[in-house]
């Protein structure tokens, strides 16, 4: 987040306000999920949830590109 100049308020905002695009119901040793959200500006989280404890781990936050996605920010190229 920090090396990316992502605020702590932006994931926060992103992780409520957005979408689940992809799961990983197979990760180990519990499920992730690739979130995606487009406002105030395009983001991708993905993170994992424990549904036994209710927690959250943020693995990673970055700005999805072009190269990658489509203009829709969430179907892969």
């Amino acid at each position: 987040m920090i090396e990316r100049e992502i605020s702590r308020d932006s994931v926060k905002q992103a992780i409520l306000s957005g979408s689940v695009i992809e799961a990983y119901p197979d990760d180990y040793p519990i499920p992730s999920y690739l979130i995606c959200s487009l406002e105030p500006e395009p983001l991708h989280i993905v993170l994992s949830y424990n549904a036994i404890n209710s927690e959250i781990h943020i693995i990673t936050i970055y700005r999805p590109d072009l190269e990658h996605f489509k203009s829709d920010f969430i179907t892969r190229k």
